[in-house]
This record gives C-alpha cells, sequence and structure tokens, in this order.
C-alpha cells in the first residue's frame, strides 16, 4: 500500500490551528522545515513519517485517517444526500459520517466499497494513472454469446465515452454468471458495456478493488481496514 500522504499546508491548519493561508505565509517565510529542509508551497508530506518543525519546534499529527470497507447492499446510493433514497450513510455509526466514499458504487450494485478520511489514499485509488483493479460478479438476463465474450473481453466495446474492455470468466455452465475485471470504472460502465450488446445485468456485485478483499463480510456489514 503506498503511504498515506497530504498537502503540507493541510497537515499543518489541521494540526497547529492555523489557516491554510497562514500556513502558507510560514512556509514562504521559510519557517517550516521538512526532514530538515525548508519546505515549498504545495508540498506532499507524510504525516506518519516525515519530521516537521515550525519556527524550529516539531509539529506532532493530531490527524487521524480512517478507512472503512462497507458490503454495500443493493438499493442504496453511495452520497450523503439521497434525496429520499437511502443512502451508504444510514448503515454506519454517526462517527464515520464524515468519511467520503471512495469511488462509487451505483444503486442497484453491492459489494465492496470503501470510505476514508484521507485524500491522498482516496487519490491512490481512484485516479486512473494508478489502475487499481476492480472484480465483480454479474448476472446477466440471458445467457452470453460466445461471440459477445469474445468481443467484450478480446476485442472491446464502443461506448459513448470510450472503449471498453472487461476480463471475463464464466462461473457456471448456464453462461449467466460471469466475474468480471477492470482496471477502470466510468459510470455504468460494466451495465453500459452489455447493454451495448442487447444484454441487462440483473446483478452487480464487487468483491475486490486494488490490494482490497469483501471476502467473507455479510451485506450491509462493515470493518476498519
Amino acid at each position: 500500500m503506498d503511504a498515506e500522504t497530504m498537502r503540507l499546508n493541510r497537515f499543518l491548519a489541521e494540526s497547529t490551528g492555523l489557516s491554510r493561508r497562514e500556513a502558507d505565509e510560514k512556509i514562504t517565510a521559510g519557517q517550516v522545515l521538512v526532514n530538515g529542509k525548508k519546505a515549498v508551497l504545495g508540498q506532499q508530506i507524510e504525516p506518519e513519517a516525515d519530521n516537521i518543525l515550525l519556527g524550529g519546534e516539531p509539529v506532532e499529527s493530531v490527524v487521524k485517517f480512517t478507512t472503512v470497507m462497507l458490503n454495500k447492499p443493493a438499493g442504496y446510493v453511495s452520497s450523503r444526500n439521497g434525496q429520499g433514497r437511502s443512502t451508504v450513510y444510514e448503515l454506519l455509526p454517526e462517527k464515520y459520517a464524515e468519511l467520503k466514499t471512495v469511488g462509487r458504487l451505483d444503486q442497484d450494485s453491492s459489494g465492496l466499497l470503501l470510505l476514508s478520511n484521507d485524500g491522498g489514499f482516496t487519490h491512490q485509488m481512484t485516479h486512473p494513472k494508478f489502475a487499481k483493479v476492480k472484480v465483480y460478479e454479474v448476472k446477466l438476463d440471458k445467457p452470453l454469446e460466445p461471440l459477445h465474450q469474445q468481443m467484450i473481453a478480446d476485442l472491446g466495446i464502443e461506448l459513448a465515452d470510450g472503449h471498453s474492455k472487461l476480463g471475463l470468466e464464466k462461473l457456471d455452465d448456464s453462461r449467466k454468471f460471469w466475474r468480471a475485471t477492470m482496471h477502470e470504472g466510468r459510470n455504468r460502465q460494466i451495465r453500459r458495456t452489455f447493454k451495448a450488446l442487447g444484454y441487462a445485468v440483473e446483478a452487480l456485485h464487487r468483491t475486490h478493488f486494488g490490494p482490497y478483499i469483501l471476502g467473507d463480510l455479510e451485506s450491509g456489514a462493515f470493518h476498519e481496514v
């Protein structure tokens, strides 16, 4: 796992009570050292590893990063404002209310959903350049034709927002249940990929996200990671 990072001015603000603007002024004035070197504006630091001095005095981190894995049931939206719909925050204790979802699962999908207050972690998990692998179990409304399997897995399908190519593994002989692997995560990409060939996804369940595995976590249950 990549080290947890954050912007230096945010670290100073949360650890000392300075505003971020005041923190930037201290950095510009040369009053902040990171591992013995003068800090620069916009610098990223590792709060748990780097030695930060402000005016010659060490700054101790008061930031506690929290990340939660939730087995999201279908029917819940991955946002705080459900606009009348149930949200994943209803499944979590109040102490996790400020966590933000790390990517999303649409309302009709279930499975592994991460929530965190660590912006660096969220960036590492969701930015396309890091290409985190995601694995889903997919149930189709009808058997997938071998030709269509080849088109999705080998050639890819052209969607309105670009090319979509999925790794596919048959889960049983009905050809309706599949394991789909992807390295990106555009909005409803798996559903739209199958829809382009005339199939409806009846169930979509995420089991893996980067190094995280849902395992036997029950639907609606969660734990810190």
